[in-house]
């Protein structure tokens, strides 16, 4: 689907609870039409910020442990996670301004 990382749960605590900087988890599953429409804006933000972000895949259907875990109801929903903990998420598509706004509001909080 695209050059995205993906992770699992056998990944999930690692990749993304143990990580040094931020990383931004997309909860998506293939039956989603805007899961596949925002693929291309998250594969740009993975490029531009990839000294500050990771943003890697997650999907909810072969990984339901850890979108129950985090009570995923909607998709896609982008969670971002900072030091372990989960200090954001947004349910659906946004155009990319939008969406680099909010991930830059909600580092600045986090801080």
């Amino acid at each position: 689907m695209s050059d995205l990382q993906v992770v699992d749960e056998a990944s999930f605590d690692e990749v993304v609870l143990g990580a040094d900087k931020p990383v931004l988890v997309d909860f998506w599953a293939q039956w989603c039409p805007p899961c596949h429409q925002i693929v291309p804006v998250l594969a740009q933000i993975a490029e531009e910020r990839r000294d500050q972000l990771t943003v890697v895949k997650l999907n909810s259907d072969e990984n339901p442990s850890i979108s129950s875990r985090y009570r995923v109801m909607a998709l896609p929903t982008l969670m971002l996670f900072h030091r372990g903990e989960l200090i954001w998420s947004v349910v659906g598509a946004r155009p990319k301004a939008k969406l680099l706004k909010e991930l830059d509001d909600a580092l600045l909080a986090a801080v």
